[in-house]
């Protein structure tokens, strides 16, 4: 155990510095000890000071799979991590005891938040308010509510933005001061993406064609040449400064008013805030 107590302040130092070459090596050997020492799972057996130390190098595998945007690696040390909270949330019953485990470094808040954006992100409402259910139960047994947590509230409050189709107010969110940390800015980048598909899509059922500008706004990106780009990767006609979508055949057999209607739920709450851009501009 003296080993894992040397690499955990080392793995901590690594991260910090986004020194994510190092931290991969340095996780390599911890969990190399873990496994040596049985402790990748915590069991009655195992010290309350070695159960610490393997949640903590576990949480550092987990922010260091963010931050090299692999998603599939942030989730097994999700999972890996469930044993070590579950005594956690044990221990935070009313007139439980945490047992000389110590708990004040846990992000288990933290890797949670991250947990549901992923699921979020990737449509996975299933999971999503399963986890959800959970921590709610959790928190009205504690006297508290998942939104006093800035860590779970933001992807609580993205998940409640989605399901009335106010995308602005997603975007908005992804760009605002309320961010949890930089680690949530992965997951977020990847649900705006969606997003921004789905916009499309709808946007193509919707209009014979649009001003560059208005699809800058629309869509959420930055600039016109990244609405080019954008609209290249779809396939759409550039011409003339505007954006002309490629008709089906059957969408041409339907009215222009019926294509409008279908699509109104997307369009109406992105275009309103284009124009709010428009009039800011």
């Amino acid at each position: 155990m003296s080993d894992l107590r040397s690499i955990v302040p080392e793995l901590r130092n690594a991260l910090d510095r986004n020194q994510l070459d190092a931290a991969n090596n340095l996780l390599s050997r911890a969990k190399r000890s873990l496994l040596l020492e049985n402790a990748l799972i915590p069991t009655p057996s195992t010290s309350p000071q070695l159960i610490s130390l393997a949640r903590e190098v576990l949480e550092f595998g987990a922010i260091a799979s963010i931050r090299q945007t692999d998603a599939d690696a942030f989730t097994r040390y999700y999972q890996q991590l469930q044993p070590f909270y579950d005594l956690e949330r044990h221990a935070s019953t009313p007139g439980a005891s945490a047992g000389n485990v110590d708990f004040s470094t846990s992000q288990r808040s933290k890797i949670t938040g991250l947990y549901l954006l992923l699921l979020l992100s990737s449509g996975n409402s299933t999971n999503f308010h399963t986890v959800l259910e959970g921590l709610v139960e959790e928190a009205s047994l504690n006297g508290k509510s998942v939104e006093d947590d800035p860590y779970i509230k933001y992807p609580v409050d993205l998940e409640r933005n989605l399901m009335e189709g106010s995308y602005d107010k997603v975007w908005r969110e992804t760009k605002s001061e309320r961010v949890p940390s930089e680690d949530f800015g992965l997951f977020s980048n990847v649900l705006v993406g969606t997003i921004r598909s789905e916009i499309a899509d709808c946007s193509e059922k919707a209009y014979p064609s649009l001003p560059i500008f208005n699809a800058k706004n629309l869509l959420f990106l930055e600039s016109e040449g990244a609405v080019i780009e954008f609209a290249q990767q779809r396939g759409w006609i550039l011409r003339d400064g505007r954006i002309h979508f490629p008709v089906e055949p059957e969408q041409a057999a339907r009215s222009e008013k019926d294509i409008l209607v279908a699509s109104s739920t997307v369009i109406e709450n992105t275009i309103g805030y284009a124009r709010e851009l428009e009039t800011i501009v």
